[in-house]
């Protein structure tokens, strides 16, 4: 028997072809993913740890519950001390933030948050063994800085240029006076780093005299942990900590894996879709092989063969072909993940140097998934082989359903489509049905599936006036595709799963986008939110300037402040209270903006609810700075994606600030948005190469730029699952063709011609690939409506929109596939020898 096997996957090489495609491109996903995100993570890991080889003790504020507030920064004692502790061979002041450098067009270099800036400390030689010089030398006083050779590269710099940067707004241009290189893994990864002295450096990041960390250098034979001891004993309790060189790296190396498993994971859902859509393929493949063998498998059952033995043999033939695709899938996935690396870098991401990781696991899941999906997917094929009775081999090739097997499937299908779509309404009523809805949308899809054959008849025979429009041709194409339901339904299915997925995500993308439009819209009166492009905090110097300008009406900034209210953390966001009633349109649900001064203030629905606020509520606070006060509450509103939390007039929260920093700048022109006066704010804060001047519409994109994002990935990935679906529908119509090969000479001999004989095919394909494309579009827009009424309980301006366009394409999409995976089975029904097809068996 099992030599049996192997001589019929030989026998059947062109037939299998297809499954071995589809199971390979599953698997080279799975490997193709394995491998990029472990070369990704461990070039990142690596490069994030070299950055602490020459620390051996961190010292780092605080980070624990110790009031409202961003901890203080660490001293000039605290260095001195932490350099004089026994065993310290040295002690490092680190002053680091944020520091945006402009290319020679006045283009962010560098990649947003990972732009940073720090000190250049030198130590008794004057030099900062850190930041070897490349060229040049040390930055001394406040014009000038140092660069990484990285981005002095990119930007095209030399010692000596002029340099326009910008660390909270206001763009300062500083001489460049040396290049230097860095472990840093940020630099590594794409990022710049700008170097200023100290002095500098602290004047720039808000802490005179202060340091955002400080390293230790242990001396010869000190172990880090000795010198960590040595250390906690000089710190002041409470708002300094210490940590070893080792556990940050090992600290760094856990949070790059875990950002890197979220990647991985969203790689590999896609890649299940994808090996999920060829199970019907390869379910579909070994089904026909099994019919078209029917006589073969009654006569082995004839000769002696048992059911068991029956069923190893197609399961050897699936091993066979799964360990194929396995290995194959494999080698692909390797190329995957190192063409998906150069990609990244040349997208402009920059990926740290390193190794292609393919580890032993990457190998053993890639062959155990071919391997088992296959296996599985031929598993009931194999068992209905074994069922066949020895006289089937006088009988008819092509065994029929029974009525009691069809009456079960029916019954299961509509008892699984019922429950889950009563499962997704009920969740649509739920405050957090999120795992009810999912649970509900997998039996209704699963129930969808079963039912496939039973919908496939009424539904393409709603197609058969039009296909008798192309002659008969097209009335033989639409009995042909309803001819065996099975196999119409497994074909369309695969496409079914796609197209379900890709509508109801661009339901949803669509429906949150006009949302979040409206949003903007309702709550803001302003033209224009000025804030920093990478969202790090935007100078109090911004604001000012734009208030002196004559094309401003009206300017606030919005200013945050970490807080107490009573026991509990909160945020209070500052404006200026005089114009704020002209930047913005809140909703309120009770009280009014009223006079938004002194200690009166708004609070939204949600904190409203959670402390049992309502207008004239006294709500204690205490401030970051320490100090506490009662404030009154004006009125409630209902918070947005652009407003929240407790709002109060700066006047009121500025004097408890330690430092002033705003999160954006609300604007109000005399114009209004015109592009005139967008360059006039531009041109008024120096052309800054990290500040954003964005309008109403350009505000809602940003906000559902994260939708947008997901949603083109989604389409990218999910090419994959139609490219299997296309691999199946071509195979179904080479297995249909290959069994009526007959039936086709008949037809060829009472006067149908060889277009005529191509047009049914490419009908036949047509029709099943829209009645796949139909399905699949009527889930999604249901799945997409169900999910749109959770989302609306958290985003009161949801509105369901149906993209009919995108509908619309969707449908051509399935029409393209069907013409597409026709051309080959078609041209070799066309091609067949009538008198030999005639006498096929």
């Amino acid at each position: 028997m099992f030599r049996t096997a192997l001589r019929n996957v030989l026998a059947h090489k062109a037939r299998l072809l297809m499954t071995v495609l589809a199971v390979m491109l599953g698997v080279a996903f799975v490997s193709g993913t394995l491998v990029f995100t472990s070369t990704i993570s461990d070039a990142y890991q690596a490069s994030s740890q070299k950055g602490f080889d020459d620390v051996d003790v961190a010292i780092r504020p605080h980070s624990g519950d110790s009031g409202p507030g961003a901890p203080a920064p660490l001293d000039q004692k605290l260095l001195d001390k932490a350099a004089r502790v026994p065993n310290a061979a040295s002690a490092t002041g680190i002053v680091s933030g944020f520091a945006a450098i402009a290319d020679k067009k006045g283009e962010l270099l560098g990649n947003g948050f990972s732009t940073s800036g720090g000190n250049y400390y030198p130590g008794s030689d004057g030099k900062d063994a850190r930041y070897p010089m490349q060229s040049g030398e040390a930055p001394h006083g406040p014009h000038e800085f140092a660069l990484d050779a990285r981005t002095a590269d990119k930007g095209g710099y030399k010692v000596g240029d002029t340099v326009r940067i910008s660390v909270d707004g206001p763009v300062h241009e500083q001489k460049l006076t040396g290049i230097f290189t860095t472990n840093d893994g940020a630099v590594a990864a794409g990022g710049s780093l700008a170097l200023f002295d100290t002095a500098t450096a602290q004047k720039l990041y808000g802490m005179p005299g202060g340091f955002s960390e400080i390293d230790v250098k242990a001396a010869p034979g000190t172990s880090q942990t000795e010198l960590k001891s040595a250390v906690d004993k000089v710190l002041p309790k409470g708002t300094a900590e210490a940590t070893t060189g080792k556990q940050l790296a090992d600290d760094m190396a856990k949070m790059v894996a875990e950002k890197m498993d979220g990647m991985k994971t969203g790689l590999l859902v896609f890649a299940g879709i994808a090996l999920f859509v060829g199970v019907f393929l390869i379910a579909n493949t070994f089904t026909m092989l099994v019919a078209q063998r029917t006589k073969e498998l009654a006569l082995l059952r004839a000769v002696g063969a048992s059911r068991r033995q029956v069923t190893r043999s197609v399961l050897i033939e699936a091993f066979v072909v799964g360990t194929v695709a396995g290995v194959t899938g494999m080698a692909v996935g390797i190329g995957i993940g190192a063409g998906l690396r150069a990609l990244m870098s040349n997208l402009g991401n920059t990926v740290p140097d390193g190794p292609l990781v393919v580890s032993p696991s990457t190998v053993l899941i890639s062959l155990v998934v071919g391997v088992v999906i296959t296996v599985l997917a031929a598993w009931l094929p194999g068992r209905r082989a074994a069922r066949i009775p020895p006289v089937a081999a006088m009988n008819s090739v092509h065994a029929t359903a029974t009525t009691k097997s069809l009456v079960l499937r029916n019954t299961i299908g509509a008892l699984f489509a019922g429950a889950g779509a009563a499962g997704v309404l009920v969740a649509t009523g739920m405050s957090d049905g999120k795992l009810v809805m999912g649970g509900g949308a997998v039996l209704l899809l699963i129930g969808v599936f079963v039912l496939t054959p039973l919908l496939s008849r009424p539904l393409i025979a709603l197609a058969r006036p039009v296909l008798r429009v192309f002659g008969i041709a097209g009335t033989l194409a639409g009995q042909n595709a309803v001819r065996n339901p099975r196999r119409t339904a497994a074909t369309a299915s695969a496409l079914m799963v796609g197209l379900t997925l890709i509508t109801g995500m661009t339901v949803i993308a669509g429906s949150v986008q006009t949302g979040i439009d409206k949003q903007a819209t309702a709550a803001l009166k302003a033209d224009y939110v000025v804030s920093m492009s990478t969202r790090t905090p935007l100078s109090p110097d911004v604001a000012k300037k734009l208030a002196t300008l004559d094309e401003v009406t009206a300017v606030s900034p919005l200013r945050l402040s970490g807080a107490r209210a009573g026991s509990d953390h909160t945020v209070l966001a500052g404006v200026n209270g005089k114009d704020f009633d002209k930047l913005t349109r809140l909703d309120f649900t009770q009280g009014s903006l009223g006079a938004l001064h002194g200690n009166h203030v708004v609070v939204d629905d949600h904190t409203a609810k959670q402390k049992g606020l309502h207008p004239g509520s006294r709500l204690p606070v205490t401030f970051e700075d320490g100090k506490k006060t009662t404030l009154t509450v004006s009125g409630v509103y209902q918070g947005n994606q652009m407003l929240g939390g407790v709002i109060l007039d700066n006047a009121t929260l500025a004097p408890h600030q330690k430092q002033a920093t705003d999160t954006q700048v609300l604007v109000k022109t005399r114009g209004g948005a015109t592009d005139a006066t967008k360059e006039a704010l531009v041109t008024a804060l120096g052309k800054n190469p990290a500040i954003s001047v964005a309008d109403k519409k350009q505000v809602s994109e940003e906000i559902a730029q994260a939708f947008t994002l997901m949603l083109n990935m989604l389409y990218g990935l999910l090419a994959m699952a139609v490219i299997v679906a296309v691999l199946g529908v071509i195979n179904t119509l080479a297995m249909s063709v290959f069994e009526r090969s007959q039936e086709i000479g008949m037809l060829r001999a009472i006067g149908l011609d060889r277009s005529g004989i191509k047009r049914m095919v490419r009908l036949e394909s047509l029709a099943i690939s829209l009645f796949g494309g139909v399905l699949g579009i009527g889930l999604g827009v249901f799945f997409g409506w169900a999910a749109g009424e959770l989302i609306s309980a958290d985003l009161k301006t949801y509105e369901l929109v149906l993209p009919w366009g995108r509908i619309g394409l969707f449908l051509a999409a399935a029409a393209a596939v069907g013409v597409l995976a026709a051309l080959w089975p078609a041209r070799r029904a066309a091609r067949l020898n009538m008198l030999e097809a005639i006498k096929a068996e």
